[in-house]
C-alpha cells in the first residue's frame, strides 16, 4: 500500500557504482537497494536508479560504465565522474523529491538544488571521512544496527537513525542439512576467510567459499596468498552467486561461518541463512552478536578454535527454531516498512 506522503513523488537511489545492483546482488547495500527500490515501484512510487551498467532495476536506471580489469585510483576517479554525471541527468529527466545514497563514496558527490537526502550508512562509521558528521540538515544519515550508531560521533548520534537489514523469507520449509560449512563474502583481508577455512578442516568439514574477488590489488593479493593455497578436496570456490543459487547453498549447508575481523555492522546473509534454517557460527564482531543469537541461532565465538568447536557442535540447533527467529526478526517487509516511515517524514 503506497503511502499518503510518498503520492506522486520521485525517489532517486544512488549505488555504490562499482557493485552491480539486482535479484544477483553480491553485496549487503546493492541488496538493501534492490528491496527497497522494487518495493517503491509495487506501491506506485517513481523510482529512478543511478548505478553501474548491468545492474537490474524495477523502475528506471540511469547508469554508469566502469571499465574492466584492475580498479586503479585513475579509473576510480573516472567512475566517480560518470556517477556524477549520472546525478544530473536523473534530476534533467525529471523533478526527484528524495535522493537516498548507499555508497561509501556519498560525499564525493553534489546533489543539486535543496533536495532531502537520505544516506545509509551501511560500512563501520570510523570508514567514512569526518566531514560526513558536519554535512548539511537537509542530509539524514542513517545507520542499520544500534552497534553501528554507537560507533558514530558522540555529537552525531542524535541526528543518526537506525533502520534494521531484513531479508526475503522463503515460504519452502528447509531440506535435509549437508555435510558442508559455508562462506558467503567478498573476498577480502577484513573478512578474515582463511581462518574460517582452517577451523572447518580442524573440525573435518568441507567447506564452499562463494563470492566474488573484486579487481582491487590488495583482495586479489589476498585471494593468491591466503585463499588460493588452501583450496582442495575440502575446500572449495565457486565463485560469486546470487538468486535461486544462494538459496539452494544457503538451505543445505550445515552451518555458515562468519569469521570477519571487520566492525560488521549488520550480515544479510547470516539472516538469510537463518531464514533458510541454517546456523551461523560468527566471531563476536561488531553487530554480529545482535543478530546470532548464541546457543539458539547459532554460536559466537572469538577465534578460529573456537569456531572449530562450534562447527562440531552445530547439529544441536534446530532448523526450524531458526526460521521462526529470523521470521521474527529480519524480515524485508518491516525494512521496507521501515524505510518509507522515515522517507515521509523526511518529505513533510
Amino acid at each position: 500500500m503506497l503511502r499518503a506522503g510518498l503520492a506522486g513523488k520521485t525517489v532517486l537511489s544512488v549505488a555504490y557504482p562499482f557493485a552491480e545492483v539486482g535479484p544477483g546482488s553480491v553485496g549487503g547495500a546493492e541488496q538493501v537497494l534492490h528491496t527497497v527500490e522494487r518495493a517503491l515501484v509495487r506501491r506506485g512510487v517513481r523510482s529512478v536508479v543511478a548505478a553501474c551498467a548491468g545492474s537490474s532495476i524495477a523502475g528506471s536506471l540511469v547508469q554508469v560504465e566502469v571499465p574492466g580489469g584492475v580498479l586503479t585510483e585513475g579509473v576510480r576517479a573516472g567512475v566517480e565522474r560518470g556517477m556524477q554525471a549520472a546525478i544530473l541527468r536523473a534530476f534533467e529527466s525529471g523533478a526527484v523529491d528524495l535522493v537516498h545514497m548507499h555508497g561509501i563514496d556519498f560525499h564525493r558527490y553534489s546533489v543539486p538544488g535543496e533536495v532531502s537526502v537520505l544516506v545509509t550508512l551501511h560500512l563501520p562509521p570510523g570508514w567514512y571521512p569526518e566531514e560526513i558528521w558536519t554535512l548539511p540538515e537537509r542530509y539524514r544519515l542513517q545507520c542499520v544496527s544500534e552497534s553501528q550508531r554507537a560507533a558514530c560521533p558522540d555529537g552525531a548520534r542524535g541526528r543518526v537513525a537506525v533502520v534494521r537489514n531484513g531479508v526475503e523469507l522463503s515460504e519452502a520449509g528447509p531440506g535435509r542439512r549437508g555435510r558442508y560449512a559455508l562462506m558467503l563474502s567478498r573476498i577480502c583481508p577484513e573478512k578474515n576467510l582463511h581462518a574460517a577455512m582452517d577451523a572447518a578442516r580442524e573440525a573435518g568439514v568441507p567447506v564452499l567459499l562463494a563470492g566474488r574477488v573484486y579487481p582491487y590489488p590488495e583482495h586479489l593479493e589476498y585471494f593468491e596468498q591466503e585463499i588460493r593455497p588452501r583450496l582442495g578436496r575440502h575446500a572449495r570456490f565457486v565463485g560469486a552467486v546470487g538468486g535461486e543459487a544462494k538459496q539452494r547453498l544457503l538451505e543445505r549447508a550445515r552451518c555458515l561461518l562468519v569469521p570477519s575481523l571487520a566492525p560488521e555492522t549488520s550480515s544479510l546473509v547470516a539472516m538469510e541463512a537463518m531464514a533458510a534454517g541454517t546456523p551461523v557460527v560468527a566471531f563476536a564482531s561488531g553487530a554480529l552478536p545482535e543478530i546470532v543469537e548464541d546457543g539458539v541461532t547459532g554460536f559466537v565465538v572469538g577465534d578460529g578454535v573456537g569456531m572449530a568447536e562450534a562447527i562440531r557442535r552445530v547439529d544441536r540447533l534446530s532448523n526450524d527454531v531458526c526460521r521462526a527467529m529470523a521470521r521474527e526478526r529480519f524480515s524485508a517487509e518491516a525494512m521496507v516498512e521501515r524505510y518509507t516511515g522515515l522517507y515521509e517524514r523526511m518529505l513533510l
